[in-house]
């Protein structure tokens, strides 16, 4: 995930334009129909850019075509903070011990565009936990919000007084607290964490990160025989629409040479579905919720509900610059250009 900027351009053979153009893309107005749309689950999201059509704001089809190539020169769009970094844990008598500080924060989720974030260790969203099945973890939670909160374990098969729901499992985690969860990753795969007090608000405002769990046999780790892997975590609300915690053009690419196999992890913890619709290459579908299926399906648009992981396999077969996007278009593009939950999957010859 680290290709940068300028390593894009020259693989999409574009000029260049400079943050300075972002500005177009930057400047939107406030959505016209944005929010609620049909087809999405109709819950709110605060993101700013417009998804009117035609001539309604004034917008001449130079300035249009304008916005669109601003946003396109500047992907990827370097901004402040990256989520879901790798947290590394310390070893205490076996156990692996993680440590989360729930905090708000400025985070830059476009260039230029800074919005208040709750979050776990500052960035959105959170750091990736990942350990080996078999494994006995701790987290040890501190709370710096102004309310109370709490962390469940989507997906992991965990003690019930581990599963982190205030008064059904466990006090809530009130503010100025530490709380310990303790418990054995027991089911491999692709999982999240997530607030589960207040949790439209404190999970529409960025609490939320990833939880992988490798398998303990050596030779189910690569099963899929991927060559690379990428997670591509969506969220919706207050935020906006982001992948990874950041909107396009500030997403990042995935970047494969051809004939390799990439492994994408997708985990949806926003409140509205999300088809993901990739350009010129097939995705085939390993794993739903961690568990593999028995009868893995190809496809080429992928509807990612709330609450859902699915684990996928692209074969980087096709050269090019492959679009990779939510298909509920409010949530991706408008005369604006592209925003929102896209990226760029890059096959390089």
């Amino acid at each position: 995930m680290e290709t940068t900027r300028r390593h894009f351009l020259k693989v999409a053979g574009l000029a260049g334009a400079g943050l300075a153009t972002l500005g177009l893309a930057a400047c939107a107005t406030p959505s016209k129909g944005q929010n609620g749309d049909a087809g999405s689950g109709g819950t709110s999201s605060t993101d700013t850019h417009s998804t009117t059509t035609g001539n309604a704001g004034g917008m001449t089809w130079q300035e249009m075509d304008a916005h669109h190539e601003a946003g396109i020169k500047a992907f990827p769009a370097p901004t402040e903070g990256k989520g879901a970094q790798p947290l590394e844990p310390r070893i205490e008598n076996g156990v692996k011990v993680f440590e989360l500080t729930c905090k708000k924060v400025q985070w830059e989720v476009e260039p230029g565009k800074k919005v208040e974030a709750w979050t776990y260790n500052g960035t959105v969203p959170g750091p990736l936990i990942r350990v080996t099945e078999g494994d006995r973890v701790r987290v040890i939670v501190k709370n710096e919000l102004d309310e109370s909160t709490a962390v469940h374990w989507h997906g992991v098969l965990v003690e019930n007084s581990q599963d982190g729901v205030p008064f059904l499992t466990q006090p809530p985690i009130r503010p100025g607290e530490t709380y310990v969860y303790e418990w054995t990753a027991a089911n491999p795969g692709t999982h999240m964490y997530h607030s589960h007090h207040n949790s439209t608000k404190q999970n529409g405002m960025g609490l939320f990160g990833p939880l992988i769990i490798d398998p303990k046999d050596p030779g189910e780790q690569n099963r899929y025989n991927a060559q690379k892997e990428y997670l591509m975590f969506l969220s919706d609300g207050p935020l906006g629409y982001l992948l990874n915690g950041k909107s396009f053009p500030a997403t990042e690419p995935i970047v494969a040479k051809k004939g390799e196999r990439v492994r994408i992890r997708m985990i949806n913890n926003g409140f509205l579905y999300h088809p993901m619709h990739l350009h010129g290459l097939t995705m085939t579908v390993v794993e739903k919720d961690g568990y593999p299926l028995p009868t893995p399906f190809r496809c080429d648009n992928l509807s990612v509900a709330p609450g859902d992981r699915w684990d996928v396999i692209v074969e980087a077969t096709n050269p090019g610059k492959w679009a990779f996007h939510c298909h509920v278009l409010t949530h991706a593009e408008s005369e604006m250009g592209m925003f929102g939950l896209v990226t760029v999957f890059i096959v390089e010859e």
